[in-house]
């Protein structure tokens, strides 16, 4: 694991030296262990090393034999030991034992068909020297990150938003289509970034930059059909003994490893497996609240006692909220309005105390259907058959008369929910995310904007780059909705959260539910496989049924919430008033300051929750001040 990052001049020049040391200091976080460069004719390759496999010798960039092809890598390649033996075969001599040199040498002998044999999570660059062409990919699902832009003919790229923008000579513009987007999914998609002309290489694409040109392609997609014919007792097998297998591969480590434990099911499941194939006690870390209702500690302990496990906790509370949001910013370097970063993060800071790899649950809800709306979307489109009086006026009239001051998480606040059917008419239901999950819908978000930003953007951009996704899709309503979430929801919210936060603190994580191999074995499950009337993930709890203490095996589906409507109505109120109302923030120029008072007032008297709102502004407001020197 590291971080990575390069430039290519499309003349015969060099790279600046200062710059590419600079773009390489950025990401010192990220790599803590040992720093590396490859400066030539037309590139310059540098990465920062957290080191885990082959920790004495396994030192980037790495060089073929000939030192025709030079490689830099981020990512850990979990069948390197299998890919190994046969390049040996082949005729390739090893410098090192890592799997950085496994993949050069696949890459030499396969080209870009070298991807479809790695398994495991990367972000890559390889310089053909004799071709002066550089070769960039990322792992199917977007685990690793990978940011790239042209300017003046040379290319960038890196780990993350601020070492690329280290680099640049030119500062890039402020891009207020993606801002639009991000107040719709609380992330900035793929390929877009909060900047003009730079941007997102998407999961399972590789890019190729060959006289000063850019070609990007998709190597792999995953499919839902056609589907298992097995019973039922003989699929929990399968699974049982493929997720055992992904969680054996997430052990290979020269390094002490633990688990991030969350009390829900899905890390539940990986701790108990991780105890299975241990030899030693495993070390759990989980994060609770002051506030009962969003802590699940009670079911992480009950866990860690059942495995006995070493088990550490940490309790966030709301005067840790402005410091870390300047911190955490500085990693994303982007708006990002998920609010479960923020324990992420101060989990991953006391995790690393002890370990340098931690396991998680990731990926289970997209695999496996746990979120609640994939039993709501059914029910929700019924609803909308309903005569257009009752859908458009009469029920969204009755909702916002209702006071929303609720003290529990948005999945356990029945106001929450109903205040939810008033936007249900506004969104296309394919797209299920945004009808769910937006924080502001199309109308609150030209109602934000001033006039003068307003007119050239589009109400609908997030709904319509959902759809797309779902219309690509084949098979069930909940096949395509999955799929969708897969491109979407899963590399632009919750995979760059898991990035960014674990890096933040120089740890790895490692995401065993999210094993293509596995995923695409779990596409292939008939729909009643993973929902069944109210229950979401039927075939995972029957699989790991015996291996769940009774109180997380029954319990539903959490998240990773944290208490903002009550920090935002109380002790963070004047904080955010004060950065949302400056009227030397660039808000000020975009935003209509009678509507972000009116957000305000609303959520401090309790006529409405609007804390992931007003959070999702703070997150802008403070991206803001520094990206345009404000």
């Amino acid at each position: 694991m590291c971080g990575i990052c390069g430039i290519s001049p499309s003349s015969l020049h060099s790279p600046d030296p200062d710059r590419l040391r600079r773009m390489n200091d950025a990401i010192r976080h990220r790599g803590p262990d040992g720093e590396g460069f490859y400066i030539a004719e037309g590139i310059g390759l540098a990465m920062r090393r957290l080191a885990i496999i082959d920790v004495q010798g396994g030192q980037q960039p790495i060089p073929n034999e000939d030192e025709r092809l030079w490689i830099v890598f981020n990512g850990e390649i979990y069948n390197f030991l299998d890919l190994r033996p046969e390049l040996e075969r082949r005729g390739h001599r090893f410098r090192t034992r890592s799997d950085t040199e496994c993949i050069l040498h696949l890459y030499e002998d396969e080209g870009e068909a070298a991807l479809s044999r790695l398994r495991g999570m990367f972000a890559i660059a390889i310089w053909d020297s004799r071709k002066r062409r550089l070769f960039l990919a990322r792992d199917r699902l977007g685990k690793k990150p990978l940011y790239y832009t042209v300017q003046q003919g040379s290319l960038y790229f890196a780990s993350e938003l601020s070492a690329l923008l280290e680099a640049l000579p030119q500062h890039p513009p402020v891009k207020l289509e993606a801002l639009d987007l991000y107040l719709s999914l609380q992330y900035i998609p793929d390929p877009f970034t909060a900047y003009e002309g730079v941007y997102k290489l998407p999961p399972a694409h590789f890019l190729v930059w060959e006289n000063g040109q850019v070609r990007i392609e998709r190597y792999w997609d995953l499919t839902y059909q056609p589907k298992w014919q097995a019973s039922e007792a003989e699929l929990a097998d399968e699974l049982r003994a493929r997720l055992k297998e992904a969680v054996r591969l997430r052990l290979i480590s020269e390094v002490p490893l633990g688990a991030h434990l969350s009390g829900g099911i899905d890390s539940s499941i990986i701790v108990a497996l991780m105890a299975e194939l241990s030899d030693a006690p495993v070390k759990t870390f989980s994060v609770g609240f002051e506030e009962e209702s969003f802590s699940e500690l009670v079911y992480a302990r009950a866990v860690a006692e059942r495995y006995a496990t070493d088990h550490h906790e940490f309790i966030l509370r709301y005067s840790d909220l402005p410091t870390t949001l300047e911190t955490i910013l500085g990693h994303f370097g982007e708006p990002f309005a998920d609010p479960s970063a923020i324990p992420l993060y101060h989990l991953s800071c006391l995790t690393r105390e002890y370990v340098t790899v931690a396991l998680n649950g990731d990926g289970g809800d997209e695999a496996f259907a746990g979120y609640h709306r994939y039993r709501l979307d059914p029910w929700a489109n019924r609803y909308l058959r309903a005569p257009q009086f009752l859908t458009r006026s009469l029920v969204p009239a009755i909702v916002r008369l209702l006071p929303d001051a609720s003290e529990r998480p948005a999945g356990q606040s029945l106001i929450n929910g109903l205040k939810r059917l008033a936007q249900l008419p506004e969104i296309d239901p394919r797209a299920s995310l945004l009808r769910w999950s937006s924080y502001f819908t199309p109308s609150q978000r030209l109602a934000l904007w001033k006039p003068e930003c307003r007119q050239n953007l589009n109400a609908h951009s997030a709904v319509q780059y959902m759809v797309e996704y779902f219309e690509s899709a084949q098979g069930s309503w909940l096949d395509r909705t999955l799929y969708t979430d897969l491109h979407t929801y899963l590399p632009g919210d919750l995979l760059v959260k898991a990035d960014r936060m674990t890096m933040a603190a120089s740890l790895e994580g490692r995401s065993p539910f999210l094993d293509h191999e596995l995923m695409e074995w779990a596409a292939r499950l008939p729909d009643h496989l993973k929902v069944r009337g109210w229950t979401g993930k039927v075939l995972l709890r029957r699989a790991f049924a015996h291996a769940l203490p009774s109180q997380v095996g029954k319990r539903g589906k959490q998240g990773f919430g944290i208490p903002l409507a009550t920090w935002f109505r109380g002790p963070l109120y004047t904080w955010s008033r004060d950065l949302l109302l400056d009227p030397h923030s660039p808000l000020a120029q975009w935003f209509n300051p009678v509507i972000l008072e009116q957000l305000l007032e609303e959520h401090r008297r309790g006529r409405a929750d609007h804390g992931k709102r007003l959070y999702a502004l703070v997150m802008l407001a403070l991206w803001a001040r520094t990206a345009t020197g404000s």
